[in-house]
């Protein structure tokens, strides 16, 4: 199989589906220590990079969240 047929038979899947293939290449740039970009192993995160993701993950869905409290809830006012 020529990198012409891997290509065309990798579009030819479904999104979710080659995400999983790109996923899985990931996993092994990683485990066979493939050095990409900046001198770290492809795939893996700067520190930058996971704590945007790790504050997005956190926050996820919190925009929807309903106002669980309101001016009669408080015991005390701050002035």
């Amino acid at each position: 199989m020529g990198y012409a047929e891997l290509i065309e038979r990798l579009q030819a899947l479904p999104q979710d589906k080659q995400t999983e293939i790109f996923d899985f290449v990931e996993f092994l740039s990683l485990r066979s220590g493939i050095v990409g970009e900046a001198g770290r192993a492809r795939g893996e995160w700067t520190d930058a990079e996971f704590a945007r993701m790790a504050m997005a993950q956190a926050l996820r869905g919190i925009e929807d969240d309903p106002i669980a409290y309101t001016a009669a809830d408080l015991r005390e006012r701050w002035q």
